[in-house]
């Protein structure tokens, strides 16, 4: 080829722009495709990072509440919960500290992730802190707190009958009255402690009424960790037959028809929206916390109710039977009426936290529980017969107040 053949070639090809715009193109959608898969795996890292810290939190609160040997026994909840090889480089890897009366504990553990370790040149982590507060209470926690300031907070209707000699119940309302007791009805006691002074009595017995009395506080406010819930459900819709167990997770919307016997699993049961338990029916719970995650969450019992509920006696739950969601604004600004309805007899153990119910104790209820500690905002009680003492436990004089850090 002559050089001027060659030249016209050279300008021709440079003239060409449709493989430069190929070229170009593919050039343009590598960082758009990098952002989208570093999206992805900045999504797939938080899901792990949220996993991390809940089984961190839980280790750190399973070791506080130990005696002794705190440290030891949230590396043996930790490892528990971590299936797997510790030795594999892939592995979780958690260290905890004892400081002045709290459980300090740090997590951290590789994510898999390809691209993003690439970019970084090194394999991404994610990390997680968590630290559990741990003390002895100064003063018990009364058997029954009352918290709404509101006009008649507490009301004890005819045939309401409480027993516990061992116990106080403290009632914060300052309104007028702030409680009414009626005829027929008795409250065997160690106290009754209202905050206001101006009240109704028309008839009944107290053991011993204090008004004007200094209530205390909310004994259980921040200290419980509320779980994250999952998306799915774990049981959901309309049950028929004899017997049914339930293992621990998310329950939705469950309705119980006839009269059954429904057993639920130890561990920690979530309720969404509404369960519906039909009359003479037999609940049996032990080892159970029940978790309502709103205000719109509840067990509804229709009445002849058999039921044997305990709380787990170790573990992140360790005490508490029922409690609600109570760090979201919005949901302590609905409060709602929770009715308890008539029952044969009930056996319950454990904390129970409804600090955003109205509750009501309707018809024959009765409640035999050797330990039981009880929250609500206010409380009817109607022709129910109680008979406990106070739960022990978290919040509870001469036991430990545990929580976690905010």
């Amino acid at each position: 080829m002559t050089p001027l053949a060659f030249l016209r070639a050279a300008r021709r090809f440079a003239s060409d722009r449709r493989g430069n715009f190929a070229i170009y193109g593919t050039l343009a959608l590598l960082p758009i495709m990098a952002g989208v898969a570093l999206t992805v795996e900045y999504t797939h890292a938080e899901k792990e990072q949220a996993k991390l810290q809940n089984l961190l939190d839980a280790a750190v609160l399973a070791g506080a509440r130990e005696e002794a040997g705190q440290v030891d026994a949230a590396k043996a909840f930790f490892a528990a919960s971590m299936p797997g090889d510790p030795a594999d480089v892939s592995h979780p890897v958690a260290v905890f500290t004892l400081v002045d009366g709290r459980l300090i504990g740090t997590a951290t553990a590789p994510t898999g992730l390809g691209l993003s370790a690439s970019l970084l040149g090194s394999s991404a982590t994610i990390g997680a802190r968590s630290e559990a507060v741990f003390s002895k209470a100064a003063t018990p926690a009364p058997c029954i707190t009352v918290l709404a300031n509101a006009n008649q907070a507490l009301l004890i209707n005819s045939g309401a009958n409480v027993v516990a000699k061992g116990c106080e119940v403290h009632v914060h309302s300052e309104q007028n009255p702030a409680f009414i007791m009626n005829a027929g009805s008795t409250l065997d006691i160690a106290r009754l402690c209202v905050k206001g002074t101006k009240y109704i009595k028309n008839g009944g017995t107290i053991s011993k009424l204090e008004t004007g009395c200094a209530a205390i506080a909310d004994p259980y406010k921040g200290k419980l960790a509320e779980p994250s819930v999952p998306s799915g459900c774990t049981t959901s819709g309309v049950k028929d037959g004899t017997s049914h167990s339930l293992n621990p997770g998310v329950h939705c919307s469950v309705i119980f028809n006839g009269n059954p016997t429904i057993t639920f699993k130890p561990g920690l049961h979530i309720i969404k929206g509404t369960m519906i338990v039909n009359a003479n029916s037999t609940v049996i719970a032990e080892g159970v916390t029940f978790y309502f995650p709103s205000t719109d969450s509840q067990i509804q019992a229709n009445g002849g109710l058999t039921m044997t509920a305990t709380a787990p006696t170790s573990g992140p739950y360790q005490g508490i039977l029922m409690f609600e969601k109570t760090s979201d604004a919005t949901n302590n600004a609905n409060k709602r009426q929770y009715i308890f309805n008539g029952s044969k007899g009930e056996r319950l153990e454990g904390i129970i936290y409804l600090p955003n119910r109205d509750v009501t104790y309707n018809s024959t209820t009765n409640v035999s529980a050797s330990k039981i500690n009880l929250v609500v905002n206010t409380l009817i009680m109607n022709s129910a017969n109680w008979s406990f003492g106070g739960a022990g436990g978290s919040g509870t004089g001469g036991a430990k107040t545990v929580y976690l850090a905010k």
